[in-house]
């Protein structure tokens, strides 16, 4: 049997995208290997938010080109986003590359290998009307009694240091009864946790013909009616398109998880402004308010970019006050990386490295200070944790998520996929630690 291999960079819409490419090349006949090395065809599903997944993705393909001049039959291919950006240059900085794709035009890999990678074209692109959602192909889950389902992709926004917008495209609302006729299928199939995703997931359904527009509240709620899902997450969602109907169906819906992630980028209104993301720092902190009022227990996830064009001290200053207003659970904390194409590359007042990684450091203080915090109260406390699997630094530990989306390392014995009460013990800045307590009542 031929074998394939995927490596995936960035964000969990990749981790989707990856799902299906695992399950198309499986429905062709391959077989998945645990390694790059023993693989025949070889498969990166790329990011390019940031120049670090173009640095590992380059000493990736590097690898590659070995082991395509060991055995020239090595297929390799590179899709998602970076393919997308570079386009045909992929094909001249990469000569040893076969085919790429982008991330909506995910199929063409499955015709080119069909085809044996004769007379069809080594690249398909298109971010308008070629694009086809990746929830249609076949598809590898990963976990038996987790899922994600994509209900959009795309992003209408216009950011001025995301590049997004130009390598998946306008906005595209997938037809609600795809999702809920998706989601009841995984439900059968013994999924408990689905992960509802988009680039801007609260702002779907607004481009759906008038007959059938379902806005976000509305699909959480009938999401929650679905027999068998016990957990709903979704990701991400922008704080502009936060409306209060969607705070409502988080509160009433029982499967919804307490729990969010709200991209903040900066607690500076100024450059707030500069990045276009439409949101003072003001209203931000009255909207996070107004989910806690509704959601007590309401953890909260953000990303925040340090030392973007034109940061000042006190626009940090002004970012940490926000970070320590808020107290987050979990922070992605970034330092402003140019991307070619994006209006912030060509600012003025680009901020020096090293001021960059002094603002980082402090901030990544901060943020895991306030996590640790966070999580020391929980202590003594019995949550509900969903089983993964066992810990990956301590077998005789198991690992799983509460419903607020943090990790427990526990000791016990329950299956993977089942709901457990878990009594904590100790907390870090990023995990918690228990023993599995008497059995949740069915």
């Amino acid at each position: 049997m031929r074998r394939y291999h995927v490596t995936t960079f960035g964000c969990q819409m990749n981790a989707h995208d990856s799902e299906r490419i695992k399950g198309m090349l499986e429905e062709l006949g391959l077989g998945e290997s645990d390694t790059p090395d023993e693989a025949d065809v070889v498969v990166f599903n790329t990011c390019t938010i940031r120049e670090k997944p173009d640095q590992r993705l380059a000493a990736h393909l590097a690898q590659a080109k070995a082991r395509k001049q060991r055995d020239p039959d090595t297929v390799v291919a590179v899709g998602g986003c970076y393919a997308e950006a570079q386009r045909e240059r992929i094909f001249e900085r990469y000569p040893h590359v076969d085919v790429a794709f982008g991330p909506g035009t995910i199929a063409h890999l499955g015709e080119w290998l069909g085809a044996g990678g004769v007379g069809v074209a080594r690249g398909r692109f298109g971010i308008a009307d070629e694009r086809n959602f990746a929830a249609e192909l076949p598809k590898h889950n990963e976990r038996r009694f987790q899922a994600w389902v994509q209900v959009s992709m795309g992003c209408n926004s216009t950011c001025s240091y995301c590049i997004v917008p130009a390598v998946r495209g306008r906005e595209l609302s997938r037809r609600p009864g795809e999702i809920l006729g998706e989601i009841e299928s995984l439900a059968r199939a013994g999924v408990r946790e689905v992960t509802l995703l988009g680039q801007n997931v609260n702002s779907y359904g607004r481009d759906l013909p008038p007959g059938t527009r379902v806005g976000f509240a509305e699909l959480l709620r009938a999401v929650d009616a679905v027999d068998g899902i016990d957990r709903i997450r979704f990701t991400s969602p922008h704080p502009k398109d936060f409306r209060p109907d969607v705070i409502e169906a988080m509160a009433e819906c029982a499967a919804v998880c307490e729990q969010a992630h709200l991209p903040l980028q900066s607690g500076s209104s100024r450059i707030l402004k500069a990045m276009r993301r439409t949101y003072t720092a003001e209203r931000y902190v009255r909207l996070v308010g107004d989910l806690r009022a509704a959601i007590p227990d309401l953890a909260l996830g953000t990303d925040i970019i340090v030392g973007f064009p034109g940061e000042t001290e006190d626009d940090f200053q002004e970012t940490l006050a926000v970070v320590e207003d808020v107290r987050y659970d979990s922070a992605f904390t970034f330092v402003y990386s140019p991307r070619h194409g994006t209006d912030a590359a060509t600012m003025a007042d680009q901020v020096p490295e090293d001021v960059k990684r002094d603002r980082i450091e402090r901030l990544v203080d901060v943020v895991q200070r306030i996590a640790r915090e966070r999580n020391e109260v929980r202590v003594g406390g019995v949550e509900e944790v969903l089983v993964e699997g066992r810990s990956r630094t301590d077998d005789a530990l198991l690992r799983g998520r509460t419903r607020r989306n943090t990790t427990v390392n526990f000791t016990g014995d329950a299956e993977p996929g089942s709901l457990v009460p878990v009594r904590i013990e100790a907390a870090s800045s990023t995990t918690l630690r228990g023993t599995l307590a008497a059995a949740v009542p069915a």
